[in-house]
């Protein structure tokens, strides 16, 4: 299994914007080979020390994927160039995290 932490900055004030049409692309995802999980999420006030300020321009996705070759053909997928087509003018950056457990 490969883990995923794809952390989306946004620009400000968009994000129930931006996860309207993200959310309408997840049943694509997860229709996908491989794919296991395909969850947005978003910063929560936890009242926990350790937890860093809040962040009300990010979106992180947590996603589960069978291997690399599923990962790989998912960020090639044309839903995918859709979605990102249709955000890309609210997307300041993307990070990726590809993880996998030991």
């Amino acid at each position: 299994m490969i883990h995923v932490v794809a952390t989306i900055n946004l620009k400000p004030g968009v994000r129930d914007q931006f996860l309207e049409i993200f959310k309408a692309n997840v049943p694509n995802v997860l229709a996908e080979r491989g794919c296991r999980s395909y969850v947005p999420t978003v910063d929560l006030e936890s009242g926990i020390a350790a937890q860093g300020p809040l962040r009300p321009d990010t979106v992180v996705v947590d996603e589960i994927w069978a291997d690399l070759d599923c990962l790989k053909a998912h960020l090639a997928a044309p839903h995918m160039a859709e979605y990102r087509a249709k955000v890309k003018d609210m997307v300041v950056s993307v990070e990726l995290q590809v993880l996998q457990a030991v």
